[in-house]
């Protein structure tokens, strides 16, 4: 006998698999609200990222470390960040997107607070860790939750919105970190940071309902229906009458074993080999950026411009992006942007005669690497199903943090080892153009989001 929901009374009981009526039914607002917090979320990472660059200038005066261990509190973070997607990401497979971006957004708010009143060095990098840890499950748990959020249509663009919330923060936290340091210190920028983590606190409790794909995949209990239709009715849609059938694999392994079963193993082995090569090409510029700036004779500030104009590209390349996939196929898009990426790389690396065409050149650079990372949430979101889409994630992610920290090192060796700047961006523009050649090697099909 169909059990009936005591739901949200204004929408009529409905029969139906609740994720057909998700991936086929026009978004809510309520659908669009719980994407916008999941974008307000991911565009603290982009904050963060930069927050801890301008702040190191004043690090460095208050206790007079020198570049070596700056260095080594700036890659603390891409560590912590990358365990985190690891480890954290198949968490949100078994106990639900929600209540682990929950605790996400608590470790960075924490973190983040803890950083303001450090008084070491070793104090400062294991806060740092500790916030990239929240920041990594962060961005598994965002991924998955706006794939399952979004209809069938609007999935690919969404998800590409999502990743736009990074250079949107980076801006953002540009501007307010340079605001912040014209009367205050450098522990501003963290206390701020934390402020800000803690407000989306209620933001996430409110407009982010569990998602129903990882409701169904989960053991059925009397509560089960209750519960899916709690989430149905959190993105504006009316309650069902019963539950579908169980898919046979969704208790069958664990997330992260499901990734390396013979129908997944190719898909997860290339995308995080994808992945890992692009991002090596991305933080080449993000990183170098400044310091290439500054030895082509210009002032610091001049450089601070120029990496606000990467990231200014790098938000129009999102957001061009997630308008193409209503039209273009996802892979196409990608291979053609990964090739457009190496492009733009090599033509930064070529030397420019002015700031303004330094500028141009890395704003072309930025457009296309970030658009790049972009792309990628989407195609990881399609291409691993519901059951290990936590987990998927959290694992490509975290093998591509690992091109992050060595990205930055990689330049820096060619730097030292005589190699000029042309030559360096050659060789770190190809991590995208093996990416391309990873993206050709992925299955054709993509798993649908209810699997």
């Amino acid at each position: 006998m169909a059990i009936h929901s005591t739901g949200n009374p204004a929408h009529a009981v409905q029969a139906g698999d609740p994720r057909a009526i998700i991936a086929q039914s026009p978004m809510r607002l309520r659908q669009l609200l719980a994407i916008a917090t999941c974008v307000a979320l991911n565009a603290l990472d982009g904050f963060d990222v930069l927050s801890i660059s301008f702040a190191s200038p004043g690090i460095s005066a208050e206790w007079g470390i020198d570049r070596a261990a700056l260095g080594i509190v700036l890659s603390m973070e891409l560590i912590g960040m990358a365990a985190g997607s690891v480890l954290l990401g198949p968490l949100a497979d078994r106990v639900g997107r929600r209540p682990t971006a929950l605790v996400c957004l608590l470790i960075m708010a924490l973190g983040m607070a803890a950083t303001a009143h450090v008084h070491a060095i070793w104090q400062l990098a294991a806060f740092r860790l500790a916030t990239g840890i929240g920041i990594g499950g962060m961005l598994a748990c965002t991924n998955a939750m706006v794939a399952e959020y979004a209809n069938d249509r609007w999935r690919g663009a969404a998800v590409a919105v999502m990743a736009a919330g990074y250079p949107m923060g980076a801006i953002a936290g540009g501007a307010f970190a340079t605001s912040l340091l014209v009367d205050g210190s450098w522990r501003d920028i963290f206390t701020f940071g934390a402020i800000a983590s803690a407000a989306l606190i209620p933001f996430l409790l409110v407009l982010t309902p569990e998602s129903v794909g990882y409701l169904l995949q989960r053991e059925r209990r009397d509560g089960t229906l209750a519960k899916v239709n709690r989430a149905l009715a959190g993105l504006g849609h009316g309650p069902v009458d019963r539950l579908p059938e169980p898919l046979v694999h969704a208790k069958a392994k664990t997330s992260f074993h499901r990734l390396f079963a013979g129908d997944l193993r190719r898909t997860t082995l290339l995308l995080a080999a994808a992945y890992f090569c692009h991002v090596m090409t991305f933080y080449f510029i993000l990183k170098w950026v400044p310091k290439i700036v500054v030895d082509m004779g210009y002032a610091a500030s001049a450089a601070g411009g120029v990496l606000v104009y990467a990231n200014v590209g790098g938000l129009l390349g999102a957001l061009l992006l997630s308008a193409l996939t209503l039209r273009i196929p996802l892979r196409s898009i990608m291979i053609g942007t990964m090739v457009l990426s190496t492009a733009m790389v090599v033509w930064f690396g070529q030397g420019h005669a002015d700031l303004v065409s330094l500028a141009f050149a890395a704003a072309a650079a930025g457009f296309f690497t970030n658009a790049g990372m972009v792309g990628f949430y989407a195609l990881i979101a399609s291409s691993f199903p519901t059951a290990a889409r936590g987990g998927g994630t959290g694992f490509v992610i975290g093998v591509g943090r690992g091109g992050a920290a060595l990205g930055p090192v990689v330049a820096g060796f060619l730097f030292e080892g005589g190699m000029g700047l042309s030559g360096v961006a050659v060789a770190m523009g190809l991590g995208s153009l093996v990416a391309a050649a990873a993206i050709l090697g992925l299955p054709s099909k993509a798993v649908s989001v209810e699997d």
